[in-house]
């Protein structure tokens, strides 16, 4: 069986210039606000959004909490463009469309495209939103966050929906993960379901495992 994988890398570079007044410059370049427009000390959430996002900042735990304000209204659309949250997932599934596409699939129909299940296919925008949450900067529970994946009310995010109807057209099978609990499994699939996911080969609850 063929397994297709995309993996999206990002690799940070340091250059390091002879001439201290050009590294001077460069750093007034750097932005001190956050897209609230509060001054953020010492901290550029925006380079503080990248590194997390590349998976070069290990063992954080929470959210800073002078970037809480920028990274809420990166997620709701509230910042000066108004789409950022969605247009980069636009950016990222168009390039997997494109990886698809490119794709010679062998003739047993078994080539599988593997999808994760949260903030991927279905997002939790709407917990994170909220004041006891604070988008990480409060310290992650447990039982609250259960609380809300019973309710079985997450969304689709609109580009990776539009990326499984891709691959499912070009003939590839889906397996889909998940940190949630098992015991979510019913609730689960409902809430696939009403997000517009209907076919997959495999649904794996990783909840032990990660």
């Amino acid at each position: 069986m063929a397994l297709t994988t995309f993996v999206f890398l990002a690799t940070l570079l340091t250059t390091s210039f002879a001439e201290s007044d050009v590294f001077n410059r460069i750093q007034q370049l750097q932005p001190r606000f956050g897209t609230g427009g509060h001054r953020v000390e010492g901290l550029d959430c925006q380079s503080w959004r990248l590194v997390v996002e590349t998976n070069n900042l290990k063992g954080w735990k929470l959210v800073p909490e002078s970037c809480e304000d920028y990274i809420g209204k990166y997620m709701l659309g509230k910042c000066e463009n108004k789409k950022h949250y969605r247009d980069d997932c636009k950016v990222v599934a168009n390039a997997a469309i494109e990886y698809a596409y490119g794709v010679v699939l062998a003739p047993d129909g078994r080539d599988v495209w593997v999808f994760v299940i949260d903030e991927t296919m279905l997002s939790n925008t709407p917990y994170y939103a909220r004041t006891d949450v604070l988008f990480g900067a409060l310290p992650y529970n447990d039982t609250t966050f259960n609380e809300w994946v019973a309710e079985g009310a997450a969304p689709p995010v609109p580009a990776i929906r539009r990326l499984y109807k891709t691959v499912l057209s070009l003939g590839f099978k889906t397996v889909f993960l998940t940190g949630t609990e098992e015991r979510f499994k019913d609730i689960r699939i409902i809430n696939l379901n009403k997000a517009g996911y209907y076919n997959w080969e495999k649904l794996f609850f990783m909840y032990n495992t990660i």
